[in-house]
């Protein structure tokens, strides 16, 4: 009786073990679609919410990703010869130029000589603007006398692109630094205004009739309810007016301009230095996702109530 009961589990260990395997595979292919899942998945809907919001969870990961591939891409393209040098250089012809660049210079001045111009000029328009459009907004929103003091001029040369009144403002003012900088301050002060007057006209009047009912004054209801209801909006013009202030950049260094950013990369295209010309991007590219970096970090700490109001 024992040794048929010892052949039936020697006949039985082999489909055991088989059985085992088995599952050791499934599981195994359950981890890697888990792995996939994972890295494309919605982040769990938080407590009180009964489903995620669309878009809900960090891009991370896959930004990086994409970032990598662009590069390996660029790398495999430049390394085959599949595009000349002079359209497209390899990373290390840019990244040779930038070393060059950074130590002995370009059109008579160094990397950081042109990087801190070009700063200077953005960041002194957009701090101009940010002084005079965010109050200017929050008025048109408030007040229709202000509303049609300010909203038909701003519209009108909202949309014309700076190069079309850049040669008014040479006539005006010359071609010194102060040109430069107005001509950026110009095309950052319209969509900044925008923004604010649009976040002031966005508050709902519940909240509006709300803050009357508990004796709110007129000056209270703008400073503590249609201001703070307002601001995520302003942070959004002041991102998006700092992006055209960048590509503004260039345009106002055409002109009578000896260094900065754009200076260097309209010369160098002049010369077909297209390594020069690349490495200016991404010099411009990289302050830039900087700077909007910052503002979404301010957003956040500054704007907590974004989103959940």
């Amino acid at each position: 009786m024992s040794n048929q009961k010892s052949e039936v589990l020697s006949a039985a260990h082999p489909v055991r073990q088989g059985a085992v395997m088995s599952n050791q595979n499934a599981e195994k292919g359950r981890q890697k679609k888990g792995m996939l899942a994972n890295l494309f998945a919605h982040k769990a809907a938080k407590p009180g919410e009964a489903f995620g919001a669309p878009g809900q969870g960090s891009a991370k990961t896959i930004a990086t990703m994409t970032v990598i591939t662009l590069f390996a891409l660029w790398f495999v393209v430049t390394a085959t010869g599949l595009v000349k040098p002079l359209f497209l250089p390899s990373p290390k012809a840019v990244f040779d130029k930038f070393i060059l660049v950074a130590t002995v210079g370009f059109g008579g001045s160094t990397l950081l000589e042109h990087t801190t111009t070009s700063l200077s000029r953005v960041f002194g328009a957009f701090g101009l603007a940010c002084v005079f459009a965010i109050p200017i907004g929050i008025l048109m929103g408030v007040s229709r006398v202000a509303r049609g003091l300010f909203d038909p001029p701003i519209e009108f040369y909202r949309p014309l692109p700076p190069l079309a009144y850049l040669p008014l403002v040479i006539i005006w003012f010359g071609i010194g630094e102060f040109s430069k900088v107005y001509l950026i301050f110009l095309a950052i002060f319209a969509p900044l205004a925008i923004a604010a007057r649009s976040g002031v006209r966005s508050v709902s009047i519940e909240q509006i009739h709300a803050a009357y009912s508990m004796g709110a004054t007129r000056f209270q209801v703008i400073t503590q309810v249609i201001l703070k209801a307002a601001i995520p909006e302003i942070f959004t013009g002041m991102r998006i007016g700092i992006g055209v202030g960048w590509t503004t950049l260039v345009a106002s260094e055409m002109v009578a301009a000896t260094r900065g950013l754009g200076y260097m990369v309209l010369s160098a295209s002049e010369f077909l230095a297209s390594d020069v010309v690349i490495m200016g991007i991404i010099v411009i590219g990289f302050f830039a996702f900087i700077f909007d970096l910052l503002m979404r970090y301010l957003e956040r700490v500054l704007v907590p109530w974004k989103g959940k109001v």
